[in-house]
């Protein structure tokens, strides 16, 4: 596997007066072999950020690289693919299943009795019924449908796996089952994937490292178990604190309780740090901190970092303190290797 490196990566859409900067200056690493988790609120561009990867959405400024070759010199057999976070609207519902497969594998492979059999080892690798080749995508079921996705991808052979929102759109019952799947074949294809979600408990479940989307901007990256139990910017002891646990707040203390305005305008972000005004550590509740207004953090780099003047200040959570993962079936907040959900189970 590759590792796939974002610098300073910007998306605009429309023109400069009317337009939307989807993503700016985003600098991101995704290690090679690793799973970096990327969390946000919808909006903030988590998705935007995905699709430039694989040529979806122009890049506006900055590159995107694959072990230092910009993607957009990929034309065919592209390294990186992604799984798309509706199963049913990205497959083709006129193929059958073998046929979409069939349809993402190596030019190489040319042989039929080759190509079926290569169909059939996928199929089996994401725990379906080969004989499910045969059959279209309206008769299967959500999860079933998300494993069809997650073998196409894996059917170009790709370097880096990006899986968006790849659990929002299934039954809670059966979300449990697509995450040991992906956290199986991580291990036995070593993948290196960039997964999206807003679930913590998810990322958490699957990540070695997370970074922090707020507004269009990475605000805070680090080491999955240093990020949610030891969270340095605001926003992300926010998202911590929304986190549902079996015993309510993830937080057990609220002193960074958030101010209460609507979210800005991502037409018209706000000026210097773009999460003061909803900030409880910056000017709106310190008017003392007016350098949160006149002056932009700098964007995190390395391993670990936050984009806040005041990264750190809030305080400490309860040690171990971290997303719990009742809300998930097949996940379990006290076991390094959660249970296995059978795949005959996906309905």
């Amino acid at each position: 596997m590759s590792e796939l490196r974002f610098e300073h990566v910007s998306v605009r859409y429309g023109s400069s007066r009317s337009g939307l900067t989807a993503v700016d200056d985003v600098s991101l690493i995704v290690p090679s072999g690793s799973v970096v988790g990327l969390v946000g609120e919808s909006g903030s561009g988590k998705s935007t950020l995905a699709r430039a990867a694989i040529g979806l959405s122009p890049i506006s400024e900055g590159a995107i690289a694959l072990d230092g070759v910009d993607v957009r010199r990929f034309r065919r057999n592209r390294p990186i693919q992604m799984v798309f976070q509706d199963p049913f609207s990205s497959l083709d519902p006129r193929m059958t299943i073998g046929e979409s497969i069939a349809e993402a594998l190596p030019r190489g492979i040319r042989n039929p009795s080759a190509r079926r059999a290569e169909v059939s080892r996928l199929l089996e690798l994401v725990s379906l019924d080969p004989e499910r080749a045969a059959s279209l995508p309206a008769a299967l079921s959500g999860g079933q449908r998300q494993r069809i996705a997650l073998a196409r991808a894996l059917a170009a052979r790709p370097e880096v796996i990006v899986a968006d929102e790849i659990t929002s759109a299934l039954d809670v019952s059966v979300q449990g089952s697509v995450l040991n799947l992906v956290r199986e074949l991580r291990a036995e294809l070593d993948l290196t994937m960039l997964f999206i979600s807003h679930n913590l408990a998810v990322v958490r479940y699957l990540s070695d490292h997370i970074a922090v989307m707020y507004l269009g901007k990475i605000v805070e990256v680090g080491p999955t178990d240093q990020v949610l139990g030891d969270p340095q910017h605001p926003y992300t002891r926010e998202l911590l604190a929304s986190a549902p646990t079996r015993h309510g707040s993830l937080l057990e203390i609220d002193p960074l309780a958030p101010v209460a305005v609507e979210p800005p305008d991502p037409h018209a972000p706000p000026s210097g740090c773009r999460f003061h005004p909803r900030c409880p550590i910056g000017p709106a509740a310190r008017p003392d901190r007016q350098l949160c207004v006149i002056s932009e953090p700098q964007q995190p780099s390395g391993s670990r970092g936050a984009a806040c003047h005041f990264a750190g200040t809030g305080p400490s959570l309860p040690i171990g303190t971290v997303p719990d993962s009742q809300s998930t079936p097949g996940l379990s907040a006290d076991e390094t290797t959660p249970p296995r959900v059978a795949a005959d189970t996906v309905k």
